[in-house]
Protein backbone atom coordinates (compact mmCIF):
# COMPACT_ATOMS: atom_id res chain seq x y z
CA UNK A 1 0.00 0.00 0.00
CA UNK A 2 1.59 3.38 -1.40
CA UNK A 3 1.71 6.48 0.90
CA UNK A 4 0.51 10.21 -0.07
CA UNK A 5 3.25 12.77 0.53
CA UNK A 6 2.56 14.82 3.33
CA UNK A 7 2.21 13.31 6.57
CA UNK A 8 0.27 14.14 9.96
CA UNK A 9 1.60 15.19 12.73
CA UNK A 10 2.49 12.06 13.96
CA UNK A 11 4.01 11.15 11.01
CA UNK A 12 1.43 8.83 9.88
CA UNK A 13 0.80 9.67 5.94
CA UNK A 14 -2.85 10.99 5.37
CA UNK A 15 -4.13 9.49 2.34
CA UNK A 16 -2.57 5.87 1.57
CA UNK A 17 -3.22 4.46 -2.02
CA UNK A 18 -3.06 0.65 -3.04
CA UNK A 19 -3.58 -0.52 -6.94
CA UNK A 20 -5.40 -3.68 -7.47
CA UNK A 21 -6.48 -5.13 -11.10
CA UNK A 22 -7.69 -1.63 -12.27
CA UNK A 23 -9.23 -0.27 -8.44
CA UNK A 24 -7.60 2.37 -6.93
CA UNK A 25 -8.31 2.47 -3.39
CA UNK A 26 -7.61 6.09 -1.79
CA UNK A 27 -8.02 5.70 2.33
CA UNK A 28 -8.34 8.89 4.78
CA UNK A 29 -5.92 8.09 7.32
CA UNK A 30 -6.19 9.80 10.50
CA UNK A 31 -7.97 7.25 12.41
CA UNK A 32 -7.49 9.12 15.83
CA UNK A 33 -9.43 12.78 14.47
CA UNK A 34 -12.35 10.17 12.66
CA UNK A 35 -10.71 11.24 9.33
CA UNK A 36 -11.56 14.84 9.56
CA UNK A 37 -10.13 16.76 6.57
CA UNK A 38 -7.28 18.91 7.62
CA UNK A 39 -6.15 21.18 4.86
CA UNK A 40 -2.72 19.48 4.32
CA UNK A 41 -5.67 15.88 3.15
CA UNK A 42 -7.45 17.86 1.09
CA UNK A 43 -4.37 18.64 -0.85
CA UNK A 44 -3.12 14.86 -0.72
CA UNK A 45 -6.68 13.97 -1.72
CA UNK A 46 -6.91 15.81 -4.53
CA UNK A 47 -3.26 15.83 -5.70
CA UNK A 48 -4.03 11.39 -5.89
CA UNK A 49 -6.75 11.69 -7.82
CA UNK A 50 -5.50 14.26 -10.02
CA UNK A 51 -2.96 11.49 -10.69
CA UNK A 52 -5.95 8.96 -11.34
CA UNK A 53 -7.75 10.95 -13.54
CA UNK A 54 -4.50 10.57 -16.22
CA UNK A 55 -3.87 6.98 -15.44
CA UNK A 56 -5.28 5.07 -18.00
CA UNK A 57 -4.93 1.43 -16.24
CA UNK A 58 -6.63 3.41 -13.30
CA UNK A 59 -10.75 2.27 -14.07
CA UNK A 60 -12.45 2.56 -10.51
CA UNK A 61 -11.61 4.24 -7.61
CA UNK A 62 -12.96 3.69 -3.99
CA UNK A 63 -12.79 5.98 -1.51
CA UNK A 64 -12.36 4.66 2.03
CA UNK A 65 -11.39 5.36 5.17
CA UNK A 66 -9.30 3.85 8.12
CA UNK A 67 -10.04 2.90 11.17
CA UNK A 68 -13.63 2.54 12.35
CA UNK A 69 -15.27 5.35 10.27
CA UNK A 70 -15.39 7.10 7.47
CA UNK A 71 -14.89 10.86 7.91
CA UNK A 72 -16.27 13.48 10.34
CA UNK A 73 -16.02 16.70 7.65
CA UNK A 74 -13.38 19.02 8.17
CA UNK A 75 -11.12 19.50 10.89
CA UNK A 76 -12.69 22.05 13.20
CA UNK A 77 -10.09 22.27 15.59
CA UNK A 78 -7.51 23.70 12.59
CA UNK A 79 -10.37 25.71 11.22
CA UNK A 80 -11.40 27.29 14.81
CA UNK A 81 -7.14 27.72 15.31
CA UNK A 82 -6.86 30.68 12.42
CA UNK A 83 -9.71 33.79 12.43
CA UNK A 84 -8.18 34.91 8.88
CA UNK A 85 -11.29 34.94 6.82
CA UNK A 86 -9.10 34.52 3.41
CA UNK A 87 -7.41 31.33 4.80
CA UNK A 88 -11.40 30.16 5.22
CA UNK A 89 -12.17 31.10 1.89
CA UNK A 90 -9.29 29.67 0.28
CA UNK A 91 -9.62 26.19 2.46
CA UNK A 92 -13.30 26.15 1.23
CA UNK A 93 -12.51 26.42 -2.42
CA UNK A 94 -10.02 23.89 -1.82
CA UNK A 95 -12.00 21.41 -0.45
CA UNK A 96 -14.68 22.55 -3.41
CA UNK A 97 -11.58 21.47 -5.85
CA UNK A 98 -11.51 18.59 -4.68
CA UNK A 99 -15.19 17.24 -4.79
CA UNK A 100 -14.94 19.02 -9.00
CA UNK A 101 -12.03 16.20 -9.03
CA UNK A 102 -14.68 13.60 -8.07
CA UNK A 103 -16.95 14.67 -10.39
CA UNK A 104 -14.38 15.44 -13.46
CA UNK A 105 -12.16 12.13 -12.96
CA UNK A 106 -13.24 9.54 -15.93
CA UNK A 107 -13.06 6.78 -13.38
CA UNK A 108 -16.37 6.35 -11.38
CA UNK A 109 -16.15 6.69 -7.63
CA UNK A 110 -16.97 4.01 -5.44
CA UNK A 111 -17.68 5.44 -1.32
CA UNK A 112 -16.41 2.82 0.73
CA UNK A 113 -18.36 3.91 4.20
CA UNK A 114 -18.90 2.33 7.66
CA UNK A 115 -19.06 4.03 10.95
CA UNK A 116 -19.90 8.19 10.19
CA UNK A 117 -19.78 10.05 7.32
CA UNK A 118 -20.88 14.24 8.40
CA UNK A 119 -20.74 17.29 7.10
CA UNK A 120 -18.35 17.16 4.41
CA UNK A 121 -17.77 13.32 5.33
CA UNK A 122 -21.66 13.28 4.11
CA UNK A 123 -20.11 15.67 1.36
CA UNK A 124 -17.49 13.24 -0.33
CA UNK A 125 -20.35 10.05 0.05
CA UNK A 126 -23.18 12.49 -1.67
CA UNK A 127 -20.68 13.83 -4.35
CA UNK A 128 -19.47 10.38 -4.73
CA UNK A 129 -20.51 8.58 -8.29
CA UNK A 130 -21.86 5.08 -5.91
CA UNK A 131 -21.66 4.31 -2.30
CA UNK A 132 -21.60 1.00 -0.51
CA UNK A 133 -21.82 1.07 3.42
CA UNK A 134 -21.83 -0.92 6.58
CA UNK A 135 -25.55 -1.58 8.65
CA UNK A 136 -23.73 0.89 11.22
CA UNK A 137 -23.16 3.90 8.88
CA UNK A 138 -24.75 6.74 10.20
CA UNK A 139 -24.65 10.07 8.27
CA UNK A 140 -24.96 13.76 9.03
CA UNK A 141 -24.62 17.37 7.50
CA UNK A 142 -24.67 18.83 11.22
CA UNK A 143 -22.70 21.72 10.47
CA UNK A 144 -25.91 23.13 12.10
CA UNK A 145 -25.88 21.98 15.32
CA UNK A 146 -22.59 24.25 15.40
CA UNK A 147 -24.35 26.96 14.04
CA UNK A 148 -22.34 26.24 10.75
CA UNK A 149 -25.15 25.32 7.73
CA UNK A 150 -23.71 22.71 5.63
CA UNK A 151 -23.67 25.14 2.52
CA UNK A 152 -20.92 23.36 0.47
CA UNK A 153 -22.24 19.24 1.18
CA UNK A 154 -26.03 21.19 0.75
CA UNK A 155 -24.45 21.27 -3.44
CA UNK A 156 -23.87 17.35 -3.75
CA UNK A 157 -26.45 16.02 -1.48
CA UNK A 158 -29.40 18.19 -3.23
CA UNK A 159 -28.10 16.77 -6.54
CA UNK A 160 -28.10 12.86 -4.71
CA UNK A 161 -31.21 12.97 -2.76
CA UNK A 162 -35.08 14.44 -2.75
CA UNK A 163 -35.51 17.73 -1.66
CA UNK A 164 -37.11 17.82 1.51
CA UNK A 165 -34.78 14.70 2.44
CA UNK A 166 -31.77 17.23 1.70
CA UNK A 167 -33.44 20.18 3.38
CA UNK A 168 -34.52 18.03 6.59
CA UNK A 169 -30.34 16.95 7.26
CA UNK A 170 -29.56 20.42 6.70
CA UNK A 171 -31.79 22.26 8.45
CA UNK A 172 -31.66 19.56 11.79
CA UNK A 173 -28.24 18.33 11.51
CA UNK A 174 -30.01 15.15 12.67
CA UNK A 175 -28.57 11.46 11.68
CA UNK A 176 -30.13 8.80 9.38
CA UNK A 177 -28.93 5.54 9.65
CA UNK A 178 -27.62 3.25 6.75
CA UNK A 179 -31.41 2.14 5.53
CA UNK A 180 -32.72 5.31 5.38
CA UNK A 181 -29.64 6.81 3.93
CA UNK A 182 -30.36 4.07 0.94
CA UNK A 183 -34.02 4.67 0.56
CA UNK A 184 -33.33 8.15 0.02
CA UNK A 185 -30.72 7.68 -2.34
CA UNK A 186 -27.69 8.98 -0.43
CA UNK A 187 -25.62 5.48 -0.90
CA UNK A 188 -26.48 2.39 -3.10
CA UNK A 189 -25.77 -0.60 -0.71
CA UNK A 190 -26.42 -1.68 2.77
CA UNK A 191 -24.31 -4.46 4.12
CA UNK A 192 -22.96 -5.92 7.16
CA UNK A 193 -19.12 -5.12 8.05
CA UNK A 194 -18.13 -8.10 7.18
CA UNK A 195 -19.16 -7.96 3.35
CA UNK A 196 -18.26 -4.23 2.79
CA UNK A 197 -15.28 -5.09 1.12
CA UNK A 198 -16.97 -8.00 -0.80
CA UNK A 199 -19.50 -6.04 -1.93
CA UNK A 200 -17.42 -3.16 -2.81
CA UNK A 201 -15.03 -5.08 -5.18
CA UNK A 202 -17.96 -6.62 -6.56
CA UNK A 203 -19.27 -3.83 -7.90
CA UNK A 204 -16.18 -2.52 -9.07
CA UNK A 205 -15.79 -5.47 -10.84
CA UNK A 206 -18.96 -5.06 -12.59
CA UNK A 207 -17.67 -1.37 -13.66
CA UNK A 208 -14.19 -3.09 -14.92
CA UNK A 209 -16.32 -5.48 -17.17
CA UNK A 210 -17.59 -2.99 -19.09
CA UNK A 211 -15.86 -0.49 -21.89
CA UNK A 212 -13.60 1.87 -20.38
CA UNK A 213 -14.86 4.33 -23.26
CA UNK A 214 -18.41 3.74 -22.55
CA UNK A 215 -17.74 4.22 -18.88
CA UNK A 216 -15.94 7.54 -18.61
CA UNK A 217 -18.38 8.40 -21.60
CA UNK A 218 -21.71 7.68 -19.55
CA UNK A 219 -19.62 8.80 -16.19
CA UNK A 220 -19.16 12.23 -18.40
CA UNK A 221 -22.59 12.96 -19.60
CA UNK A 222 -24.46 11.88 -16.50
CA UNK A 223 -22.22 14.62 -14.57
CA UNK A 224 -23.35 17.49 -17.32
CA UNK A 225 -26.98 16.44 -17.66
CA UNK A 226 -27.28 18.16 -14.19
CA UNK A 227 -29.31 21.81 -13.89
CA UNK A 228 -30.67 20.91 -17.93
CA UNK A 229 -33.87 21.18 -18.84
CA UNK A 230 -35.27 18.37 -20.80
CA UNK A 231 -34.73 19.52 -24.46
CA UNK A 232 -31.01 20.51 -23.57
CA UNK A 233 -30.54 17.63 -21.72
CA UNK A 234 -31.72 14.88 -24.38
CA UNK A 235 -29.41 16.88 -27.14
CA UNK A 236 -26.65 16.85 -24.96
CA UNK A 237 -27.24 13.36 -24.82
CA UNK A 238 -27.88 12.43 -28.45
CA UNK A 239 -24.27 13.88 -29.20
CA UNK A 240 -22.69 11.90 -26.64
CA UNK A 241 -24.41 8.65 -28.15
CA UNK A 242 -22.85 10.01 -31.39
CA UNK A 243 -19.53 10.34 -30.47
CA UNK A 244 -19.85 7.34 -28.23
CA UNK A 245 -20.66 5.37 -31.25
CA UNK A 246 -17.49 5.80 -33.21
CA UNK A 247 -15.35 4.34 -30.53
CA UNK A 248 -13.86 0.81 -31.62
CA UNK A 249 -15.38 -0.42 -27.83
CA UNK A 250 -18.75 0.25 -29.34
CA UNK A 251 -18.00 -1.93 -32.61
CA UNK A 252 -16.02 -4.85 -30.62
CA UNK A 253 -19.42 -4.70 -28.22
CA UNK A 254 -22.25 -5.21 -30.71
CA UNK A 255 -19.74 -7.75 -32.82
CA UNK A 256 -19.75 -9.62 -29.67
CA UNK A 257 -23.12 -9.36 -28.70
CA UNK A 258 -24.01 -10.98 -32.22
CA UNK A 259 -21.06 -13.68 -32.28
CA UNK A 260 -22.67 -14.52 -28.31
CA UNK A 261 -19.74 -13.99 -27.02
CA UNK A 262 -17.50 -12.14 -24.34
CA UNK A 263 -16.30 -8.67 -25.56
CA UNK A 264 -12.59 -8.10 -25.66
CA UNK A 265 -12.34 -4.23 -24.26
CA UNK A 266 -9.47 -2.07 -26.50
CA UNK A 267 -10.10 1.01 -24.14
CA UNK A 268 -10.75 3.10 -27.50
Amino acid sequence: MASHRRPDKDNAPIVLRSDSDGVVTLTLNRPKHLNALSEAMIEALTAELDAVGESNSARVVVLAGSGANFCAGHDLKEIRASQDENWHRQLFHKCISLMRRIAEIPQPVIARVQGIATAAGCQLVAGSDLAVATENARFATSGINVGLFCSTPAVPLTRAVPAKAAFEMLITGDFIDANEAQRIGLINHVVPESSLDDAVAELANKIIAKSPVAVATGKRLFHSLYDRDLERAYAVAAEAMVSNMSAEDVGEGIDAFIAKRQPVWRGR
